[in-house]
């Protein structure tokens, strides 16, 4: 089982909003010398929702080839169409990904039943390791856990990223006492305490621009060390509210070529970010030792 601070990568882009594949590159390797214990590609913060299929795909194989089994890859599959997720998810297959993270699908707004035989179809039509992904405030819908605990029986489904960022959802899903079933946080506000209640560890927006903080953060609060991983994720916190002032991936991508790290380029309907929240971001990099 894969533990501590997982990275959800974003698409590095050029001004003109082509994809920076040589960028890509060079964070891939930040996040590994830095400690991250694996990558999740081209999730939602890799804007796969603006992404071709064509480059959706070459984004992952990239990220896995500079990897090389380094650390895990993970590879963002989902849609809301089931058809188009199956096809996104064998081509991670294809490519040598370690394992497939599935958002809910988004709009749709499925009942519960739909949800599982949504998952359930994917996962018995692709043999790779299958991470259910939850993030309501996203997609208008919601993973309940009952439904969660029904789709864990699926061998092959052997996760969950929680982002509701609700620590008695949290609790609820701990206490579900699923066995080797990995339970990620995805919301950088609420991880350290999710992961001292019993989370495996943080699929993270905050790790793209500090990753070695927040690996010895998750990896301190995995081990239950509440003194080491409060202390660690104070400096933290400014970041994992400022990275949020506008939606996601706007302030990270930001943050990334504030820092030297990469071009600014985002693209539409995403804009850069607004002018207003420019010190904002900077003053949570300064806080975090990321800027001076």
């Amino acid at each position: 089982m894969i533990t501590g601070s997982i990275v959800a990568i974003v698409t590095p882009m050029h001004d003109d909003g082509e994809v920076d594949h040589t960028a890509l590159g060079e964070l891939v390797e930040r996040q590994i010398d830095a400690g991250t214990s694996a990558i999740v590609s081209v999730g939602t913060t890799g804007e796969s929702s603006t992404l071709s299929v064509l480059e959706h795909t070459e984004v992952m194989r990239r990220t896995i080839q500079v990897a090389n089994g380094r650390v895990p890859v993970i590879a963002g599959t989902g849609a809301n169409s089931t058809d188009e997720a199956i096809h996104l998810t064998r081509a991670a297959r294809a490519a040598g990904a370690d394992g497939a993270l599935l958002v809910t699908p988004y709009y749709n707004k499925p009942p519960q039943e739909g949800l599982y035989q949504h998952f359930k179809r994917i996962a018995e039509t692709v043999a790779i390791p299958q991470y259910l992904y939850n993030v309501p405030g996203r997609t208008a819908c919601d993973l309940l856990p009952s439904t969660v605990a029904r789709l864990a029986e699926i061998p092959n489904i052997v996760g969950l990223k929680e982002a509701k960022g609700d620590l008695d959802r949290v609790r609820e899903l701990v206490a579900l006492g699923l066995d080797d079933f990995a339970l990620y946080s995805g919301d950088d506000g609420t991880a350290r305490a999710s992961m001292l209640a019993g989370f495996h560890g943080d699929i993270s927006v905050t790790a793209n621009v500090a990753p070695e903080p927040m690996a010895r953060m998750c990896k301190a609060a995995v081990a239950g060390d509440a003194e080491t991983s409060s202390a660690l994720d104070a400096d933290l916190a400014g970041l994992h509210s400022a990275l949020f002032s506008e939606p996601n991936p706007i302030p990270v991508k930001w943050a990334l070529a504030e820092l030297g790290l990469m071009p600014g380029g985002i693209r539409l309907p995403l804009v850069p970010l607004d002018e207003w929240h420019h010190e904002d971001v900077r003053a949570a990099l300064r806080a975090a030792g990321l800027l001076n």
